[in-house]
């Protein structure tokens, strides 16, 4: 047998296991400098594809075998634009509060993709992740579980300072903390007060001062004001629009209150059993619903004008609402629609402009995710 020369001899195609720590390590600097750098406003900052989060339903105690899923998030698409605020509504066990969890990272998404400044997050650790979650934070539901009652206030502010020291030296944050105190309205020198110190309204300016101290591009809101009284939710959204304007935010805001998400949104998302069912802007979303249930939620709302409560019409809804654990094929909503047919039980409805408004320049041209999407005069909240 011929002896292989030497240039004929078979090579080991295992790369080198130093220039794999040099490749991940170039591409985790591209990935660091991509969400570093700056986004014009309105453009895209945060981009959600066919996101979907199902819980695994198991049964057993020492072989636990999976005999479903619940069906939290089910595949939920949108956008948010630097310097807007996206609010998202829908009733209790909708999905809003998981949405939110995975915009953060909270919760590992079972599929889809989460683009940041074009870097999908779900994808990402190490730095990368590391600048990502600097950039984008949370403000809690309920202002007084979500504060440490055994930290006092500055040690809660100052708190993200030891994950991010690069962002205020430890001889500095004192000072930054006493400034991110003055900037939400309260007192510098309440600095070393407890939380159990502080009214609702209060603790959540505490929350929303959290959340500002590592100057984030985007704040996820998850229901921030839905404890609080009314005067004091006033003044927490005034500060949450000063703030936008001040420090150049983009805001994803949860809530209920539907006259609360027109005051403060540009744009308004409406879920349904994890889905989004109809997207636009807040004139589109209550002067033109296209979708029945958002027409139906809409026609829920209180209206302070008797003259005007007593012509509108009232949208019953039937049924319960289903479990996310068996959602109903097709359209999410068919079981509860008064117009619903045969091809809502056999295709889902894409979330796009319905086709009977493509062609025309009108508010109804929005994104709705019905077969049958159509304007009904409903009274919109105020």
């Amino acid at each position: 047998m011929a002896e292989l020369s030497k240039n004929d001899e078979p090579q080991d195609a295992t790369p080198n296991v130093s220039d794999v720590d040099v490749v991940e390590a170039a591409s985790e600097e591209a990935s660091v400098a991509a969400i570093e750098a700056t986004v014009e406003r309105g453009e895209p900052i945060l981009q959600v594809r066919n996101l979907v989060k199902h819980f695994p339903l198991t049964q057993g105690i020492l072989f636990k075998k999976q005999i479903g899923a619940v069906k939290a998030v089910d595949g939920v698409s949108f956008d948010l634009h630097q310097g807007e605020t996206l609010g998202i509504v829908g009733e209790s066990g909708c999905g809003k509060s998981t949405v939110a969890k995975l915009l953060m990272n909270l919760e590992q998404a079972t599929a889809g993709e989460i683009f940041y400044k074009g870097q999908d997050i779900t994808k990402l650790s190490g730095r990368a992740l590391k600048a990502v979650r600097r950039n984008i934070q949370m403000v809690f539901q309920d202002p007084y579980t979500s504060l440490n009652p055994r930290m006092t206030v500055g040690d809660i502010i100052g708190e993200p300072f030891d994950i991010h020291p690069e962002v205020a030296p430890k001889g500095d944050r004192r000072r930054r903390v006493q400034e991110l105190l003055d900037v939400v309205g309260l007192n510098p020198e309440y600095i070393n007060r407890y939380p159990h110190q502080f009214s609702g309204g209060q603790r959540q300016r505490i929350g929303i001062a959290r959340g500002l101290a590592l100057n984030p591009e985007i704040i996820i809101c998850d229901e921030p004001v839905s404890a609080l009284d009314v005067s004091v939710q006033a003044q927490v959204i005034n500060l949450m629009e000063r703030l936008q304007d001040e420090f150049n935010l983009s805001y994803i805001f949860i809530a209920h209150d539907l006259s609360i998400v027109r005051h403060i949104s540009d744009r308004v998302g409406v879920m349904y059993l994890g889905k989004i069912a109809e997207i636009g802007s807040d004139e589109q979303i209550y002067e033109h619903p296209t979708h029945p249930y958002t027409q139906a939620l809409l026609s829920a709302v209180p209206v302070p004008d008797p003259e005007a409560r007593e012509h509108r019409e009232r949208i019953i809804l039937t049924g319960d609402v289903p479990s996310p654990a068996n959602p109903p094929s097709g359209c999410h909503f068919r079981t509860r629609c008064w117009k619903a047919q045969d091809k809502c039980a056999e295709e889902v409805p894409l979330l796009a402009i319905p086709e009977r408004f493509k062609a025309s320049d009108t508010p109804a041209s929005h994104e709705s995710a019905c077969h049958f999407a159509e304007e009904k005069d409903v009274v919109h909240a105020a």
